[in-house]
């Protein structure tokens, strides 16, 4: 090989940050190579994927509701990414989430309490936690690869919902079909722009970040993560207690996620349905890397992904493209940066052609 990839004394600062950069560049080029394939414009398609949804008031609004979810669970991820626990559940801790607190607001559904909202909120952190807390005690306990876990405990959660809407919580006057009983006004986040969806899950996935840059980077705990994260070597000779970084790393994305579901619940989908979320979950995890795992850049690439859930809707009723657009652009974000942060820490080095090539080449 004329071409090895060699380390680097020091991690490159610049790839570091240029890396998202680099690979919103060369997913807009792949982007453009597609719609050529499918035989589209490619300025009419990136028109319709990243203009057309925000070019109104009410598409601003949608854009921001869609990011509120995302940076709240990215950011509940991040702190146990950063301390190299792999928290993958966000979708099912969300799930447990909308359900912990849909129940209290279908049991309470003629009340008009200022309190029900607050308790609904509680309601969703405690079913993510609770639900984050059996992967955490598998891990802690028999070792568990909580990837894993996490994964699987998201379809059991989806399982679970349906259930409960085809069932015992299947509102009576819905026709038979699969879905809770439409929340009244007491268990839903006010509208803070009239004329639009976006309401005020938005204050609380902000407040949710600022929280989580300020445990980061200025709380001893936190601290104590980073380091596991670092080297965790160092991390047991300085004594932090590794079951007790998992542990906080499960429960705090767990009540992120779960938090998130109640969002949704009472925000835009205002009841309970068997689907209650476009896998705002997965593509959190994306968000947080493409974010580099920084409250700021988590942010960003939130409204990033937002804008990517709106261009693909877009895109199919504009541009008859399909469905799956959506996914590929996030799946192509997500491969092609952990590409390029190979390079962060190594560099590609020229070694000359081969010998056995110059020979043949100077007989010839």
């Amino acid at each position: 090989m004329w071409l090895k990839l060699e380390r680097r004394a020091q991690p490159s600062r610049v790839m570091r940050y240029g890396s998202p950069l680099i690979t919103l560049l060369l997913t807009a080029v792949i982007g453009t190579g597609l719609f050529i394939f499918l035989g589209r414009d490619p300025l009419e398609a990136f028109h319709a994927l990243f203009v057309i949804p925000v070019s109104s008031l009410f598409g601003i609004g949608e854009l921001l509701i869609k990011a509120s979810p995302l940076m709240l669970i990215a950011i509940g991820l991040t702190i146990g990414f950063r301390a190299n626990v792999w928290n993958i559940g966000g979708e099912g801790q969300l799930v447990m989430g909308a359900i912990a607190g849909g129940g209290l607001a279908i049991y309470f559904h003629d009340s008009e309490s200022l309190l029900l909202l607050p308790a609904m909120v509680l309601a969703g952190a405690l079913g993510g936690a609770l639900w984050a807390a059996i992967p955490a005690f598998l891990r802690t306990r028999f070792n568990a690869n909580e990837i894993l876990t996490t994964l699987m405990l998201n379809y059991i959660a989806l399982l679970f919902l349906g259930y409960l809407v085809y069932g015992p919580w299947r509102d009576p006057a819905a026709f038979n079909l699969p879905q809770s009983r439409v929340f009244e006004s007491a268990a839903l986040y006010p509208i803070l722009i009239e004329g639009t969806r976006l309401n005020a899950s938005l204050f609380v996935a902000l407040a949710a970040v600022a929280a989580g840059w300020f445990f980061m980077r200025r709380c001893f705990l936190g601290y104590q993560m980073r380091v596991a994260g670092l080297s965790d070597p160092a991390a047991r000779y300085s004594g932090i207690k590794s079951k007790r970084i998992v542990w906080v790393s499960m429960l705090i994305g767990g009540v992120a996620s779960g938090v998130a579901g109640i969002g949704e619940v009472a925000g835009p989908v205002g009841q309970l349905l068997p689907v209650i979320s476009p896998g705002y979950g997965f593509a959190a995890i994306i968000v947080a890397f493409v974010g580099r795992l920084h409250p700021v850049g988590i942010v960003l690439a939130s409204l990033l992904m937002a804008l990517l859930y709106l261009g693909g809707e877009a895109a199919q009723m504009s541009l008859n493209l399909p469905a799956a657009i959506t996914g590929l652009f996030q799946g192509m974000l997500l491969f092609i940066l952990l590409g390029t942060e190979v390079f962060i820490t190594y560099r590609l080095r020229f070694t000359g052609l081969p010998a056995r090539r110059i020979v043949q080449g100077a007989t010839a």
